[in-house]
């Protein structure tokens, strides 16, 4: 995807590092009143005033967390600040800020970088944050993107991992596994096209899952809505690694166990019909893909007729004394111990 249709390519070497900052940045304008000094100086002044600050780092790898053969360079720029945007909301607080920093190899022209900032910078509209710095280096081994996102709550509104007690309910945002299914279809056609250049395939059926693995929005809507139901969970995380595996973590440091239903998880009709087209299992699928970014979390079960019929919550599961384990109830009704599935981005077998 990197072919150049336009002639133009301006080498990276003609800007220098602060030719290329000023160049990339030159149209982001201040929209927070706790940024007090942005891009420009040494460092970043930031107000935060009464509130605490929430700050979370991702690091993105070409080869490894994204493949540019088939990911569009504005959609990795925008689903990179929705990586780290998603830890913040994660935490039930506001994200203010990011910084973004690149490493490039000299096979990128400034074309190519401005189109990557062109989907931070719809983000960073979209979201209402201010890019406020970060930095650009070369790199041998193609990109590499890391993204700072900031943000704040008072310190009575954080929510933690530790939080979840006994018979609290496990409530998930949106639907799960179709950024998974996503991604499935475009190694398929990215496999096709290599024994066919040719080949025009049509997504057009799968235009939500894709979109899902491309495009993913991080959920700034469910703090304010969870503000104005008068919910504060107790314990929250972000979707990233798979159900399975976030579920685990909210178990381990809560000291709690789980039991989830399997015939409570939300899935897209699309998921549905893309599992058996893939022949895999839709409850896999859910458990272990990751990458959706809808946020799991934990209410008090008195809290339940605020959130009762929101189409935006959905409960699957509650929470159990350590002891019991934690575990998966299928739809059959038979207890399966659940294990860590999703994303791993140490293990050889990602790389």
């Amino acid at each position: 995807m990197l072919d150049d249709k336009n002639p133009k390519r301006t080498s990276l070497e003609e800007l220098g590092e602060f030719g290329l900052i000023n160049h990339l940045t030159k149209d982001f304008t201040i929209k927070q009143k706790s940024t007090l000094k942005g891009i420009g100086d040494d460092a970043a002044v930031l107000d935060i005033t009464d509130k605490k600050m929430v700050v979370s780092t991702d690091l993105l790898i070409e080869g490894v967390h994204f493949d540019l053969s088939y990911v569009p360079l504005k959609h990795l720029g925008y689903k990179a600040v929705m990586v780290n945007l998603s830890d913040i909301y994660a935490m039930n607080a506001v994200a203010t800020q990011i910084t973004v920093s690149i490493a490039v190899s000299n096979r990128f022209p400034l074309e190519a970088l401005e189109e990557l900032y062109s989907g931070i910078a719809l983000a960073a509209k979209t979201y209402n944050v201010d890019l406020i710095g970060g930095d650009t280096t070369s790199s041998t081994k193609g990109m590499l993107i890391s993204v700072t996102a900031i943000g704040q709550a008072k310190e009575e509104d954080l929510v933690y991992r530790n939080g979840a007690k006994p018979n609290d309910l496990l409530v998930v945002t949106g639907d799960l596994g179709a950024a998974y299914m996503g991604l499935q279809v475009l190694e398929r056609e990215k496999e096709v096209f290599k024994v066919n250049p040719n080949s025009n395939p049509d997504l057009s059926m799968y235009t939500y899952i894709v979109e899902r693995q491309l495009k993913p929005e991080a959920r700034k809507d469910v703090v304010p809505l969870l503000d104005a139901l008068g919910v504060k969970p107790t314990s929250m995380i972000d979707i990233s690694d798979g159900l399975s595996s976030e579920i685990l973590h909210l178990c381990e440091e809560s000291n709690v166990g789980c039991n989830l239903f399997e015939d409570k998880i939300p899935l897209d009709p699309t998921v549905i019909s893309s599992c058996e087209e893939f022949k895999i299992n839709s409850t896999t699928v859910a458990l272990g893909g990751g990458e959706d970014y809808e946020l799991l979390f934990t209410i008090d079960q008195k809290e339940f007729p605020k959130i009762k019929g929101n189409p935006n919550l959905t409960v699957i599961g509650h929470m159990t004394d350590k002891n019991e384990g934690v575990h998966l109830i299928s739809r059959n009704n038979t207890k399966i111990p659940i294990t860590a599935q999703g994303w791993n981005g140490l293990s050889k077998d990602e790389q």
